[in-house]
């Protein structure tokens, strides 16, 4: 007859027959997250994060979009978990418009725009009536045009806030004539101008030669253009955001924006 067991032992034995042994032996199934991003560069830089969330458990399925409206709306009907695609004035923007819970949790990096020229080689080159192109679309003109008044090409009135338009451009002695254009096309659109306020993107796609033709750039200390991951506000403090946002600022994630954007785009985290 074989002896009983001892009571502690015989209730071990029955945990572990209760428990899979999947889940012994892993405490706790990866989770799979839903990343809205832009198609292109980026790509690159969030294999490498992808790399970091897989070791704190999370495995991150990158969806990429061509349409810069689209990452909010998908993330606003939870067909995403977060996206990293856009800086604050676009988001304010979006929400104002669209009335959507969206909120910032950790900043990815800083793409600074800026004016090139293929015809003048500083912004003091720049004839009187010169024709500067700059986006249409409301965030980046308004950025285009606070750039071009800290460059100063003319001032804009007080008032206009972070998003003017031509019509707020206050003071003109050099009789600036602003020519708005698709932001992708902009760029594009630079040897038929005198010069051109470019996303740094858009500029590296229409083969701009970002360091050598750029007349002026934003400087990053207290920028509001940082662009950053972002989560629905109901999830910002969800226990997958802190390590989605850590394997992000990580130091090959840094040298891998610099080598991917050849730094014409810079980490603005630490």
């Amino acid at each position: 007859m074989t002896p009983p067991l001892p009571l502690r032992r015989r209730s071990l034995l029955a945990l572990l027959a209760a428990t899979p042994f999947s889940h012994v032996a892993h405490a706790a199934a990866p989770t799979t997250l839903r990343i809205g991003i832009m198609a292109g560069e980026d790509e690159d830089i969030w294999r490498i994060a992808a790399v970091h969330a897989a070791q704190a458990g999370l495995m991150l399925k990158v969806v990429t979009f061509s349409d810069y409206n689209a990452p909010n709306e998908a993330l606003a009907d939870h067909e995403l978990d977060a996206n990293a695609f856009q800086h604050g004035p676009f988001l304010s923007a979006q929400i104002a418009a669209r009335g959507y819970r969206i909120v910032a949790v950790g900043n990815t990096y800083f793409s600074p725009i800026g004016l090139y020229s293929s015809r003048w080689k500083s912004v003091r080159d720049l004839p009187g009536g010169a024709v500067i192109g700059v986006p249409n679309d409301p965030s980046n003109e308004g950025r285009a045009l606070h750039l071009l008044e800290s460059l100063g090409l003319f001032t804009l009135t007080p008032s206009a806030g972070l998003l003017p338009t031509a019509l707020d451009i206050a003071d003109n002695p050099r009789n600036v004539t602003i020519k708005e254009l698709d932001a992708g096309m902009v760029g594009r659109a630079l040897p038929d101008l005198d010069a051109a306020v470019v996303n740094t993107d858009w500029a590296l796609k229409a083969g701009i030669q970002v360091s050598r033709q750029r007349i002026g750039q934003e400087a990053l200390a207290g920028n509001p253009y940082v662009n950053f991951i972002a989560v629905n506000a109901q999830d910002e403090h969800a226990p997958w955001v802190a390590p989605l946002v850590h394997a992000f600022q990580q130091p090959d994630v840094r040298q891998g924006i610099l080598d991917v954007y050849h730094g014409a785009i810079v980490p603005a985290w630490g």
